[in-house]
């Protein structure tokens, strides 16, 4: 019998209302969109200020209580930063609070082709994108900190943690804070396939004989590692196979996505 697929229930917050066919809510497809993320945008609301901030921030799907749980399973989202930056401030001081923390948006996108149709209407992204809502606090276990330190290394490249100098110095740690994300709700939604037009302009011989349609493949890629100056070492094999996978699975990703059919 196979595993049971978890999803985050639907609610008034994480709905797919536009085009609702498109949206998941599957925890695997939407933490596996998290943790591939290079940059993850977090918005909150800071104290005594009249506009919500976004930030650019890099952070990690993990569980430091069950650190074998698969991304289908229930999970945090750590997010590290400066000591002192207004977010983990926010953070500081919410966790001080009575409440369950500090109320946060996180979302992450990937881009996949550019839609180009006959009309401006009917251009579009293929794209992948996923919102997660939660309350964050800041972590104040030291063994938690160390695990999400590490959880977040290795989500830049895998198995970097143990390739580098360890442990971290006394002010490395101080100067770092971390904020521990517990997911309330969360959804994803993907759009797929190639160009979709109104049926009067497919008729249309003169326009189709003048406008070009079809999806361009969008994805990132990974440039030949520039050795430091004062690096001495060869390019660790586990990095390579990284660097090598980043730019094979983004592209065959974004061609597959162009030539989906429904």
């Amino acid at each position: 019998m196979g595993r049971y697929e978890l999803g985050y229930p639907k609610d008034a917050t994480n709905l797919v209302k536009r085009h609702g066919e498109r949206g998941t809510y599957a925890l695997e497809k939407i933490h596996s969109l998290v943790n591939s993320s290079q940059l993850l945008h977090v918005s909150f609301n800071p104290p005594n200020s009249p506009f919500p901030v976004i930030l650019p921030m890099i952070g990690q799907m993990g569980s430091f209580d069950r650190p074998s749980a698969s991304l289908g399973d229930p999970l945090d989202l750590y997010i590290h930063g400066y000591v002192s930056a207004r977010l983990f401030n926010a953070g500081r001081a919410a966790s001080a609070g009575e409440g369950e923390g500090m109320p946060v948006c996180v979302a992450a996108s990937h881009v996949d082709g550019l839609v180009l149709a006959l009309s401006a209407f009917n251009h579009s992204y293929n794209y992948r994108s996923a919102v997660l809502f939660g309350h964050a606090t800041l972590v104040e276990s030291e063994d938690e900190k160390m695990y999400a330190m590490e959880l977040i290394t290795d989500g830049v490249v895998p198995d970097r943690w143990r390739n580098i100098r360890l442990p971290p110095t006394r002010a490395e740690v101080q100067s770092t804070s971390i904020l521990r994300v517990r997911i309330a709700s969360g959804s994803a939604k993907v759009r797929d396939g190639g160009v979709a037009d109104d049926r009067h302009d497919v008729e249309d011989e003169d326009l189709r004989n003048s406008v070009w349609t079809g999806v361009v493949p969008v994805y990132s890629t990974m440039g030949e590692p520039i050795p430091g100056p004062y690096n001495r070492a060869e390019l660790p094999k586990h990095a390579a196979d990284f660097f090598d996978e980043f730019r094979t699975g983004n592209k065959e990703q974004a061609i597959a996505a162009a030539n989906r059919k429904d």
